[in-house]
């Protein structure tokens, strides 16, 4: 598997493997350890840590986790299953940001430098503004705009900027593509 993304750290942990598509793109410099499920055409760029120890980690279908990003994840405790992280179908992870135990729907976006904590959910269209932390078991309702420390309801986004995140993601499905080919130029 490490074959197919040089320079990325790719490691089981506690007999559980990395699965990530062929299709998907793990860039140098990323950590992908443990439980962790990388779909088709997802991109997951320099210096991200995807860390799956004490529980699962799925990035869905064209979803990119950009540049140092980090993810984790609530493990099972005496009142609580844990938490995953499980990034949707088309969602956008912006540079630094961290999802630790969070959950996406399809379309949603954390925005640079976003933090979503333990039990927090995002749904479908939702977004976390930049530089926004959202709390423990908050919620961002279909379509919802929260921005702030701690996060807290801004607006609904319109037409226009749902119509961004997918052209955020297709973007970054062709970019992935571009990088993949560069790496492979270099090292042949």
């Amino acid at each position: 598997m490490t074959d197919c993304f040089p320079d990325a750290t790719i490691l089981p942990f506690d007999g559980k493997e990395p699965q990530i598509h062929e299709t998907a793109f793990v860039a140098p410099g990323a950590r992908i350890i443990g439980d962790v499920t990388i779909g088709p055409e997802a991109s997951v760029w320099y210096n991200c840590v995807l860390r799956g120890d004490i529980h699962r980690i799925e990035v869905g279908a064209r979803s990119n986790v950009q540049d140092g990003s980090v993810f984790h994840v609530e493990g099972p405790r005496p009142d609580t299953d844990g938490e995953p992280t499980i990034i949707g179908e088309d969602c956008v992870i912006g540079h630094m940001a961290v999802v630790h135990g969070a959950q996406l729907a399809d379309r949603a976006f954390v925005g640079m430098g976003a933090v979503a904590m333990d039990g927090a959910r995002i749904a479908t269209g939702g977004m976390l503004g930049a530089g926004a932390l959202l709390s423990p078991g908050k919620r961002i309702g279909e379509g919802e705009i929260w921005i702030g420390r701690p996060a807290k309801y801004y607006r609904t986004q319109d037409d226009a900027q749902i119509a961004k995140i997918k052209f955020q993601t297709e973007r970054y499905c062709k970019l992935a593509q571009r990088h993949l080919a560069e790496l492979r130029s270099a090292t042949s």
